[in-house]
């Protein structure tokens, strides 16, 4: 009787970590979907630091104190 080889357990761990990375994805698109859906543009409320405006309000702290 032949026995299970490791290929075979890492062809399915690479099989699963694909299906969850394209699940994570179409979450992602349901998501931004939704928010256009709802009228928030969902590239103008992420600046990349993960918290929305953020930047625009520090920005406006400081010109605030300089003046």
């Amino acid at each position: 009787m032949a026995s299970r080889s490791q290929q075979t357990h890492a062809k399915r761990a690479r099989e699963l970590a694909v299906k969850e990375k394209r699940e994570r994805k179409r979450a992602k698109k349901a998501e931004a979907a939704a928010q256009r859906a709802a009228g928030v543009d969902p590239d103008a409320a992420d600046n990349g630091s993960g918290v929305p405006g953020d930047e625009a309000q520090i920005q406006a702290t400081e010109t605030e104190w300089i003046q």
